[in-house]
């Protein structure tokens, strides 16, 4: 699973959640997740992950597209941004809280 990323859920209990990756799925604890009944419409701000290993040590913090769910370093913070891999262009929630437990 990938921070900033939309998953379909096929199955959700309190103590589990069933979600679709990559055409397998895979049970996660519901406390995991915050659930949305439509996908976001607006860049997410995540900070860099401790150990990350495909996110550069420069990136202090992305934002993912919530179109084609790209990653683009944030090095300003833009009130818009256009996508590099799919054209298009959305606001930054930047007003979002982000929880550092995911």
């Amino acid at each position: 699973m990938r921070r900033g990323a939309w998953y379909r859920v096929r199955d959700l209990s309190p103590l589990e959640a069933v979600i679709e990756i990559n055409h397998s799925t895979i049970p996660v604890p519901s406390a995991f997740l915050d659930l949305a009944d439509i996908p976001p419409r607006r860049w997410a701000v995540v900070p860099r992950p401790k150990g990350a290993v495909r996110i550069p040590d420069s990136w202090v913090r992305y934002g993912v597209c919530p179109s084609c769910r790209e990653r683009v370093q944030l090095t300003r913070k833009p009130s818009a941004m256009q996508c590099p891999n799919c054209n298009s262009i959305f606001e930054v929630a930047w007003d979002e809280p982000f929880d550092p437990r995911l």
